[in-house]
């Protein structure tokens, strides 16, 4: 079958004669059907992701590729999708002679990212939960919370006062559930039960948060719960307090108001949550060529569904979120270049293999299983090509990112846009929020064409009517040319380890970007069951000083335990420019333990 086909498309050169360049309106179709409304906005581990694929391989068949592995264009891999709140979660409070039990959903409510785990013990209040040596403010001082159950505030101190060392109108890092948690439980804490914040918040119900809709890991290592204030109010009364008054003397003197609960009060938690796993696929297919070597073109078709996660329109939650530059645009920019390709005037010498990758919005993770499982060998890959958000040029400015990653590419793109009417404003590194990071940290040299930020981005209004099909044309057209030397040509590009550019926000993890000290790892984004694993190391970096590497798994952060990202994080955001701290890690299986010098980022 796809022998015909590939025929097929042979006979198609045959008769056209010779090469017109990418079809603006064919791409616009394509781009329209993967972000239609009944795509639903092709969240990882939805139905219509899976719809998505399948057109993918069908527009691949039909230009007469073959899947890369011989047999399907699926490659299949299982992802972490979230979580549901299981049957057996309880909250049960003895005060005294008395004990009860709460509602689950109506008067307290696991976070998703809660340890599944049952816990008991007595309470201590922690204020707002906040260690900020920045600001010189820390709610835990003086304070023992070892095996005890953590009761903390939401949000932070003086959360309106514009004259605030926590910047006031505007949220800190340190407001963050997940960064409340982490404190607590580096402290010892058994648990976690969080409160509103009702004195700066008068007039709001006092409202459980929505299980789900606050990011974290997997497991944060405690029980983390909310409950109603009208609850803890009983509690408190028992050592004549109000969370009302304690807040606000709080906000006065930005002292600590921290005290242990009676021993008379104890709480039981069980916090029961299933991990919702789903299997997505990679849609991967080739046009072979003469040799042994590859040259990869990719993109990423997920996008955030209906925005339950990473949205930036939260009141838009449960709406469409269609992605179609993010990145509509650039799925659909593979298919148009795979038939390019295929009824090209010139064959292939080295085989174009084409990627569309799924679980890119939450992790990379498509790229990198591709990297780690790759279906031919990545020592292979001359170049990989990646095009994310490319349909939004804006007075032909084009973005075009890992230039210094490949010894021959500079010279090769001035060499091709000549030929087009862009303005290309180039980036040496090879590390971005996208996936060409992953072979960037195999050592394949990349190009990353990307047609810039905007308004509707990671938003409902991420429409498809907003894409310029002529000038997104035009740019495949740039993207063909370059792919076809990088094929052709007799050498091939040796990669480049580029010199440190102190990138922000790709060093330290997922949450907040770059703001804090530099340390210079790239996290491998798929989760492993503890610790954060290095995809690589930027040199000349303060990891790379240290003798880090690709590989290592970090455990340990200045004393710290390390399971995920997010407690990483919370470790480098906690240190300064300059200070020296101790790192363990795991290089195959054994410790090593180094010094590291954090550096200011540029």
């Amino acid at each position: 079958m796809f022998r015909l086909a590939r025929s097929t498309a042979l006979l198609l050169v045959a008769a056209a004669g010779c090469w017109a360049g990418a079809d603006a309106q064919r791409y616009l179709r394509d781009l329209r059907q993967l972000a239609a409304p009944a795509m639903k906005g092709r969240g990882d581990g939805t139905p219509e992701l899976e719809k998505a694929a399948r057109y993918i391989a069908g527009q691949f068949q039909a230009a007469g590729l073959e899947p890369l592995n011989g047999k399907s264009y699926f490659q299949p891999f299982t992802v972490s999708i979230g979580a549901t709140l299981g049957p057996d979660n309880l909250f049960e409070v003895r005060l005294g002679a008395e004990a009860r039990r709460l509602r689950p959903g109506e008067d307290f409510l696991p976070f998703s990212f809660s340890a599944r785990s049952t816990v008991s013990g007595g309470v201590v209040f922690a204020g707002y939960g906040i260690t900020a040596p920045e600001y010189k403010y820390d709610d835990y001082a003086h304070l023992d919370v070892k095996d005890k159950i953590v009761l903390v505030l939401r949000h932070e101190p003086q959360e309106f006062d514009e004259k605030s060392v926590f910047l006031g109108k505007t949220f800190t890092r340190h407001a963050e559930f997940i960064n409340k948690a982490i404190n607590a439980r580096n402290r010892g804490a058994r648990a976690m039960v969080i409160i509103n914040d009702l004195a700066a918040h008068p007039s709001e119900e006092d409202i459980l948060v929505k299980f789900g809709l606050t990011q974290g890991p997997e497991d944060a290592g405690l029980p983390v719960v909310q409950v109603k204030a009208a609850e803890v109010e009983k509690w408190l009364a028992a050592v004549g307090k109000s969370l009302v008054p304690l807040q606000q003397e709080i906000d006065r003197t930005l002292e600590p108001q921290s005290v242990a609960l009676p021993a008379s009060l104890e709480l039981r938690i069980r916090v029961d949550i299933e991990r919702k796993l789903a299997t997505v696929n990679n849609v991967v297919a080739v046009w072979p060529g003469s040799s042994d070597e590859d040259v990869i073109i990719g993109a990423h078709y997920d996008h955030l569904g209906l925005g339950e996660r990473d949205t930036l329109a939260p009141s838009m939650i449960g709406q469409v979120h269609p992605g179609a530059d993010d990145n509509a645009s650039g799925t659909a920019g593979v298919m148009e270049l795979a038939r390019l390709f295929a009824t090209g005037k010139t064959r292939p010498k080295r085989s174009i293999i084409f990627v569309a990758f799924a679980g890119e919005e939450i992790g990379l993770l498509g790229s990198s299983y591709y990297v780690n499982h790759p279906l031919r060998p990545l020592e292979n890959a001359v170049a990989m090509i990646n095009m994310d958000m490319i349909g939004r040029v804006r007075n032909s400015k084009l973005y075009v990112g890992g230039v210094g990653t490949g010894s021959t590419f500079k010279p090769l793109i001035e060499g091709e846009v000549k030929k087009f009417s862009f303005q290309i404003d180039y980036s040496a590194g090879g590390y971005d929020a996208s996936d060409h990071t992953s072979f960037t940290a195999k050592q394949v040299p990349v190009l990353f064409f990307f047609s810039g930020l905007h308004s509707d981005y990671h938003k409902p209004s991420d429409t498809w009517d907003k894409i310029d099909g002529p000038t997104t044309a035009r740019v495949l057209d740039l993207v063909h040319d370059v792919a076809e030397k990088l094929d052709q040509e007799a050498g091939r590009p040796q990669f480049v380890r580029v010199g440190d550019p102190h990138r922000l926000g790709t060093a330290s993890g997922p949450v907040g970007g770059g703001y804090g000290p530099y340390f210079g790892s790239i996290p491998d984004f798929g989760e492993i069951e503890n610790g954060v694993k290095f995809a690589d190391v930027r040199e000349g970096s303060p990891a790379a000083k240290a003798g880090l590497k690709g590989g290592d798994i970090l455990v340990e952060f200045d004393g710290k335990p390390i399971k995920n990202l997010y407690d990483f994080t919370y470790a480098l955001r906690s240190k300064n420019v300059g200070d020296q701290v101790e790192v363990k890690v795991l290089r195959q299986d054994k410790p090593l333990v180094v010094r590291v010098t954090l550096e200011q980022r540029k």
